[in-house]
């Protein structure tokens, strides 16, 4: 039996206006034409001052986000907390590039990591790096080589954030999750997520790097970082994900000529996506896990192999992760089974977390069935409800 088809569990937090409401904007992001048009046309209004939060708060907004500051994602923590289900509250502006913006990033995640550590719905504290550090700054830090002044002084700024971060993380036992970036801003990112895990992680995994397997090089990536933990006597925190930036990585790839980051299709990005659950669940004395996935195949294969391994549902070095308003049906039911579950929670003012949103708007037209999906459950949840 698919433990993923019970709709009662997946919806039970829902009301029927809420599954409405999901009905209709999943329904809009079927259709391509919108989507590819709102995103050309919302971004333009709200960078000439057009009011678009009145559209946009109570719809996307309201279905993926918890609100516009940590106090309005109060009662979604709340909510998901009396369903066992956890929260890891995301700011989620992008892309510092002026000190101004990057210290009232810096600020934010702090105040989140602090309201983190003092609730217990809260497992994870999380960042994502390009709000710590101009963007040139990071593409040159990661090419290596010559660099000059000015980035290395980037660079220095960015390590004590991070290190100001993961320490505030550490004082209350609170594992962080370090997003991961475009490919040609990854190699710095992961050396100064390596220096912090030889600091913090000692005792367990407190500060996670994120994996993502659609690029053909994580995995091996992956077995050196573990062979590093090993030697430096420190765990190593591995959150995998596919990844999000594949059709930018590929243009920007063969616009400039080099050697193309991402897997040549979906089938090896899966079966290195599994393979990297299996390693590091073979070596969970060292690696823990956290399996940020909508996809059901790789969330069923990591339960069976727990179960393999003789490892416990709630052994609180294996967690599993969905984007809150999606996925619900992997969500709820993994957490019924005794499993950790955590969703991911972004917040943050309208106007600055439009990227994040437009991307999930795009990913949920653009990825094989995931609309259909969504579509389809709730269809069969309302239908269940009204059979009552």
């Amino acid at each position: 039996m698919n433990i993923f088809q019970n709709t009662e569990v997946a919806f039970k937090i829902k009301s029927n206006a809420d599954l409405k409401r999901a009905l209709w904007l999943f329904r809009m992001i079927s259709f391509n034409f919108i989507v590819k048009t709102g995103n050309k046309i919302i971004p333009a209004a709200l960078n000439i001052g057009l009011p678009m939060s009145w559209i946009i708060k109570p719809t996307v907004f309201k279905h993926f986000c918890g609100g516009e500051n940590l106090n309005e994602c109060k009662p979604v923590v709340e909510k998901l907390g009396a369903a066992n289900v956890k929260s890891i509250l995301d700011y989620s502006v992008e892309g510092g590039e002026d000190d101004q913006q990057i210290e009232i990033a810096f600020l934010e995640t702090l105040k989140s990591i602090e309201f983190a550590g003092k609730n217990p719905n809260i497992p994870f504290a999380v960042f994502k790096p390009t709000a710590f550090i101009k963007s040139e700054a990071l593409e040159v830090l990661s090419k290596g080589g010559i660099i000059d002044e000015q980035s290395q002084d980037e660079g220095r700024k960015f390590r004590t954030r991070v290190e100001a971060l993961c320490t505030t993380a550490a004082s209350h036992e609170l594992p962080i999750l370090i997003d991961a970036e475009d490919s040609f801003y990854q190699p710095f990112i992961d050396s100064v997520v390596m220096e912090m895990m030889a600091k913090h992680n000692s005792k367990k995994a407190i500060v996670f790097n994120t994996y993502q397997m659609y690029r053909w090089d994580r995995l091996a990536i992956l077995k050196e970082n573990l062979q590093q933990a090993k030697k430096g006597n420190f765990h190593l925190g591995a959150k995998f994900v596919r990844g999000a930036y594949m059709e930018r990585e590929r243009e920007r790839a063969k616009r400039k000529g080099y050697k193309d980051p991402i897997q040549p299709d979906k089938e090896s990005t899966d079966r290195d996506y599994n393979e990297a659950l299996k390693f590091s669940i073979e070596n969970i004395e060292t690696i823990s896990i956290f399996n940020g996935t909508h996809n059901e195949s790789s969330a069923l294969y990591l339960t069976e192999l727990m179960e393999k391994h003789g490892i416990a549902k709630d052994d609180k070095r294996v967690w599993f992760s969905q984007l809150y308003g999606m996925s619900d049906h992997i969500s709820f039911n993994l957490s019924l089974q005794g499993y950790n579950v955590a969703k991911y929670v972004p917040y943050g003012p309208v106007k600055h977390v439009l990227p994040y949103l437009l991307r999930r708007v795009e990913e949920n037209s653009s990825v094989s069935g995931q609309t259909g999906r969504e579509l389809s459950l709730i269809l069969k949840e309302l239908k269940r409800r009204k059979s009552l």
